[in-house]
């Protein structure tokens, strides 16, 4: 009976984990475009394939996390199952808002970063027409 509880955990978990990095995956790039135009000056190609390759790093990251902290101790009762998958799915979504508020962060530094950028230049022009 034992293994039948741990295969439920196991069939339960990773639908649950693939979907909700999906979704957060989906929303957080797709509002992402607008501020990766504002980082790459509307250069849309290089500010699409940057975020494309942001999408596939947080993929990645994530369903490796999700796999890497998958497993179960043994579970004898229902309630033992249901314990262990709110653990393990709280753990995640944790984890998973901890990514989503880094790459937030990371999208904001560069837009900063970009604009001090445009700045400079622009400060060093005015200067040189003097």
């Amino acid at each position: 009976m034992t293994a039948t509880y741990n295969l439920s955990a196991y069939a339960i978990y990773l639908p649950i984990v693939l979907t909700l990095t999906v979704v957060v995956s989906e929303l957080l790039f797709r509002n992402s475009k607008v501020f990766m135009m504002d980082i790459f000056h509307q250069k849309s190609d290089i500010a699409l394939a940057t975020n494309s390759l942001f999408k596939v790093g947080f993929y990645l990251l994530n369903i490796g996390f999700a796999l890497l902290i998958i497993e179960f101790s043994q579970l004898i009762t229902g309630e033992s199952l249901v314990v262990g998958l709110s653990k393990k799915v709280g753990g995640f979504s944790i984890y998973l808002g901890l990514m989503l508020l880094f790459n937030l962060l990371l999208f904001m530094k560069g837009r900063k970063k970009s604009h001090e950028k445009i700045l400079f230049t622009n400060s060093k022009n005015e200067e040189s027409t003097i």
